[in-house]
């Protein structure tokens, strides 16, 4: 009996050190692993070898990594992206989410927690859920969002939500069913430059479950996991971004 394959990564990355040490350790993790020294050579792999997740710094040479991800947007490309970044600064990780990544890491971070991420995406993606980090608009049943005019309309009715809880709202539905701890929510949604306590994600989840009429003792939408933070519950559709 044949094997199953092993998902295909492509690690972009111009630190020859990082390469060299993280291309093993995914390998060791059960991914087939391509390599590419810069953005450029990043797109050549991407077209010659159909990975099945691009991992990507954004610090780099000839093409650095969030032009490579517009590129793979603007050709329509869904392909899973974590991007990598020494940069810190809450609005490097907003815009990077907003221009379709998948994730998002600050470097120096735990290789254990790359590998989370990846397989969280591929479970999606292998489960027939299309990667959505590319998408203009995403559904929950009678919820839907557009993540490029960051509207939200629930039965059909537009509600408002103030800017971080809009953030919050997409971080967890591009992220459904995956349970997101209070820190990896900070870190994705406030950035680590801002001295915010957890409870900063816990005001913003009850102004969602206020507007979103979601009750959290039997969830539609956000399911509180004890001791850790979040979930969000119901499965998520592309929708197309919708102008009013």
């Amino acid at each position: 009996m044949t094997p199953p394959a092993r998902p295909r990564v492509l690690l972009v990355d111009d630190e020859s050190g990082i390469r060299d040490a993280l291309a093993p350790f995914l390998a060791r993790s059960g991914f087939d692993v391509l390599t590419a020294e810069d953005g450029g050579a990043g797109l050549e792999a991407v077209e010659r070898h159909s990975p099945d997740l691009v991992v990507l710094d954004v610090l780099m040479p000839v093409l650095d990594g969030r032009e490579v991800l517009r590129r793979l947007r603007r050709a329509g490309s869904q392909l899973p992206v974590i991007l990598l970044t020494q940069v810190g600064e809450s609005f490097e990780r907003a815009a990077a989410l907003e221009e379709g990544a998948d994730d998002y890491l600050n470097k120096p971070f735990d290789p254990q927690e790359l590998v989370a991420r990846i397989r969280a995406i591929l479970r999606r993606v292998t489960a027939g859920q299309p990667a959505l980090g590319g998408s203009t608009g995403l559904s929950a049943g009678a919820l839907r969002i557009d993540r490029v005019a960051r509207r939200v309309w629930l039965d059909g009715v537009e509600a408002t939500l103030t800017p971080r809880a809009f953030s919050l709202l997409d971080y967890l539905m591009t992220h459904p069913d995956e349970v997101l701890t209070r820190e990896r929510l900070l870190a994705a949604v406030w950035g680590f430059d801002q001295p915010v306590a957890s409870r900063a994600v816990d005001h913003r989840v009850a102004e969602l479950r206020k507007v979103l009429a979601d009750d959290s003792g039997t969830p539609l939408f956000i399911d509180t996991v004890q001791g850790v933070g979040y979930r969000f519950l119901h499965p998520v559709a592309l929708t197309p971004a919708t102008r009013a």
